[in-house]
């Protein structure tokens, strides 16, 4: 009998199966020293422990993008090491603050199963959540993902397209945030004097700012994560799929595009949730990320007169600065394209 997995297929999940997903995981100082040697964030909240403690927060948190990858990471194993491609997020909220030396863990709910056309294979819908370590739940999204079968021959184990929200609604997305003492935070030191009235719906942003990636920093950011999916590892594997190298991890792109964020978005100081994303194209190392936002909405907060929200469309691109802006050719996504992701922040007002 063997004793190892190579992982689920489309025709191993089920309808309403709960998945608890293995390796806790202790996040340290290591892991953010790490973290942000790859990507350069630059937002003080989760620099500084003393900017930090002066606008009401007990240390610095997690950067929570941090968060969602270490859990994210967790779910590879079981939902998507036998996937072709991660298609996209809804309906992400960030619940809790997340600090050094929690520990976190993930469970997820299959919620949608639909077999693609050629019986090859399949979309796999889950509901996933991160949990501390006093089972608090800190995180929840829904994730996409198209699977392979391991028997072009098998039944589908399911047919159903969950119903998603379009937009996770502003009422509540200040719970994870303490209130923030805006008298002490310093925008010099934050390196951004705008506040959230400053921002207009409809204004676009250039970050101007480009990254060139690399194989080795890619790789060393997705171990950290413990995501194991052998398209951003396995060369061997690669040699023998549709592009024939290593993919970048699609929460690489989404880490690139919020450190350049920082250059135009610098108090942008917590993602509040993610409302939808799409990994448009994919990414390889050698290639160079650029980004541009555009504020989508505003939103005051019910009971806080410290932050309001700012929903932000953020676009990334490969090889192709964004002061152009460019969105649709022929009314089709722009080939530059990478990543569309639409979230909401939460800014000093």
């Amino acid at each position: 009998m063997t004793k190892t997995s190579p992982g689920n297929f489309f025709e191993d999940f089920r309808l309403g199966q709960i998945i608890r997903h293995a390796t806790p995981r202790t996040v340290t100082h290591g892991d953010v020293a790490l973290y942000n040697a790859i990507f350069g964030a630059r937002f003080p909240l989760q620099s500084s422990d003393v900017f930090a403690y002066a606008i009401g927060y007990p240390q610095s948190p997690l950067d929570d993008l941090l968060v969602f990858h270490m859990v994210f990471g967790k779910t590879v194993p079981d939902i998507s090491l036998n996937a072709v491609a991660n298609l996209g997020y809804a309906a992400c909220r960030f619940l809790r603050a997340v600090y050094p030396g929690d520990t976190l863990t993930a469970e997820s709910e299959v919620i949608g199963l639909k077999e693609n056309s050629s019986r090859k294979t399949g979309v796999v819908y889950v509901r996933s959540s991160g949990f501390r370590q006093d089972g608090a739940k800190v995180l929840e999204y829904v994730r996409w993902v198209m699977v392979r079968k391991r028997d072009e021959t098998a039944a589908a184990p399911g047919d159903l397209v969950p119903q998603l929200s379009k937009a996770v609604e502003a009422d509540g997305l200040g719970e994870a945030a303490p209130m923030l003492v805006v008298r002490s935070y310093d925008f010099a030191l934050a390196g951004s004097p705008h506040r959230w009235g400053d921002y207009q719906v409809g204004e676009m942003i250039d970050h101007v700012d480009g990254m060139t990636v690399e194989e080795a920093e890619h790789q060393m950011a997705t171990r950290l994560y413990q995501n194991t999916a052998r398209v951003h590892f396995n060369q061997f594997a690669q040699a023998k799929d549709r592009f024939g190298r290593r993919l970048i991890y699609g929460g690489h792109v989404i880490s690139l595009a919020r450190a350049l964020s920082f250059n135009g978005l610098g108090n942008a100081y917590h993602i509040a949730a993610i409302n939808g994303g799409r990994h448009v194209a994919p990414l390889f190392a050698g290639c160079t990320v650029f980004a541009w936002s555009e504020v989508m909405a505003r939103a005051e907060l019910s009971g806080r007169s410290d932050v309001g929200a700012l929903r932000l469309r953020t676009i990334a691109t490969k090889d192709h600065p964004c002061a152009d802006f460019p969105l649709k050719q022929d009314g089709a996504d722009h080939p530059a394209v990478i990543l569309d992701l639409d979230y909401w922040v939460l800014m000093p007002r």
